[in-house]
């Protein structure tokens, strides 16, 4: 294998790690490398065990997270840093923000992490079982109102935004699907209500933690009527309106668009979508082919997706700007592992907020649009800030990690500050920056000059250069694309 073929091959196993995950810590890249890129997306698709969290150190050293009585948001931080199957908890993030659902209108954090636990179980399942689980999660019935939808009096909320903004898009339905959706949907509540809701408010630490609510179907409460939704008439109840929603051509061709959004390159803002053509038509046109052919999956689509030419073409590398919770959890992800207990998981949770994504707090149930509505002045600074802070320290595992690699590609002891950027980059990567960039980079670094780690001395010196420009690398233009 020639060098030139070994750096493209790691160029692109480093894009498809970086979209299809938050980035590959070196180690992570040497076993993709050395797996080959269909078995590692095979693997991705595809994982075989179950994410399990530590809940009883958690519990033990972080009450409040364990019981959810704070935000949810550190204890969904720890799982995406501490992850082994990255694609399922990217989805867990990307119906997050296309189903967005707060727990400030939700009394506690439980009720949303449930719900990312349900992304998680059947994220990459087909879409029409995916509206059936969102349909009955008590955090989206609760959110949108639909224990108020009656047999006798619909409420018209859930309804309208199964079409509107999970399924469909704005100009495929009429007023009237929207009301013989919502009487589909009637009698879908939870047990209870306003019982569990005073049991809900209760701050009391419980051993297991707070309760939450349950679904329940009310057939009593449910519209036994004829309905006509999307042109398809009959005595339809929820499960029918989702099977109806999903075979529209129009519901494959948003959730399409979506995927190229998040995964392949930034879309204008969803609301231009029904005025606007995609920027890649002919992209979409495959996703929707392949949600057709393999009976509406997404994993399916998901594996089209980062097979196709158009993902692995080199104008879609660096295409799509980090959300601030790819930055986040990416660079905390080089660091290392989080030991418990820890403080950068709260540090990290805020950082995403004052970024623009606060998880679990969507600013309305439109979710984030994306795209350059993630970077402005202070957005900017939060990101070089929190990049500086927890890449700061040699002694974390994988800082140190990185410092060695960098150190082993000069056997001779030695190294310039311009070899030292150049072996930063590619550690860190490769990653491929602006010349102006990395000018700058070697601009700074040469204030070290030239290096060595021959005793104790110098090996702290070196430390700290490959710190400040590992640091610097993350502050970069390049690195707030992915």
């Amino acid at each position: 294998m020639t060098t030139v073929q070994s750096r493209k091959e790691a160029v692109q196993m480093a894009h498809l790690l970086r979209r299809a995950g938050f980035g590959a810590t070196p180690s992570e890249m040497d076993e993709a490398l050395s797996k080959g890129y269909d078995k590692t997306l095979d693997e991705l698709l595809n994982p075989d065990h179950a994410d399990v969290i530590p809940d009883d150190l958690i519990r033990r050293y972080h009450v409040d997270l364990s019981d959810l009585r704070s935000g949810g948001g550190p204890h969904w931080v720890y799982r995406l840093v501490m992850t082994d199957t990255p694609l399922r908890e990217k989805m867990c993030l990307f119906w997050h923000r296309i189903f967005a659902t707060a727990s400030t209108k939700l009394i506690q954090s439980r009720v949303v992490t449930n719900q990312v636990s349900m992304f998680r179980e059947h994220g990459m399942s087909s879409f029409d079982n995916l509206l059936i689980q969102l349909s009955k999660d008590p955090a989206m019935i609760m959110w949108l109102d639909n224990q108020d939808n009656h047999g006798s009096n619909i409420n018209e909320n859930y309804g309208r935004e199964i079409l509107e903004l999970f399924a469909m898009g704005v100009g495929n339905y009429t007023e009237e699907d929207i009301q013989e959706t919502s009487r589909a949907f009637t009698g879908w509540r939870i047990v209870n209500p306003d019982y569990m809701s005073i049991r809900m408010r209760n701050n009391t630490a419980r051993p297991y933690g707070y309760m939450s609510w349950q679904f329940e179907y009310d057939d009593d409460d449910h519209d036994h009527g004829e309905k006509t939704i999307l042109g398809q008439t009959g005595n339809w109840n929820g499960e029918d309106a989702v099977r109806i929603i999903c075979e529209q051509e129009a519901t494959a061709r948003f959730l399409a668009r979506h995927l190229y959004h998040f995964f392949v390159a930034d879309e204008l803002p969803v609301p231009q979508w029904p005025h606007e053509d995609p920027v890649n038509p002919e992209a979409i046109d495959e996703l929707v082919r392949t949600y057709f052919n393999s009976g509406h999956s997404i994993k399916a689509m998901l594996k089209t997706l980062f097979d196709a030419d158009f993902f692995k073409d080199e104008s879609s590398r660096f295409a799509r700007i980090k959300s601030p919770a790819e930055m986040v959890i990416g660079t905390m992800r080089l660091a290392g592992p989080v030991e418990l207990p820890s403080d950068d998981i709260f540090a990290a949770d805020a950082a995403c907020g004052n970024m623009g994504q606060g998880l679990m707090r969507p600013p309305s149930v439109e979710g984030w649009q994306g795209g350059v509505e993630w970077i402005n002045t202070g957005a900017y600074v939060e990101r070089v800030n929190f990049a500086g802070r927890i890449l700061n320290d040699p002694d974390k595992v994988g800082i140190r990690d990185i410092v060695d690699r960098i150190k082993s590609l000069e056997p001779s002891g030695k190294m310039s500050y311009d070899s030292l950027v150049d072996h930063c980059l590619d550690v860190l990567g490769p990653l491929d920056v602006m010349e102006t960039t990395k000018n700058g980079l070697k601009n700074y670094a040469s204030k070290f000059g030239n290096m060595s780690w021959s005793d104790d001395d110098t090996a702290n010196i070196f430390d700290e250069a490959a710190v400040a420009v590992i640091q610097l690398v993350v502050s970069s233009q390049e690195y707030q694309t992915v």
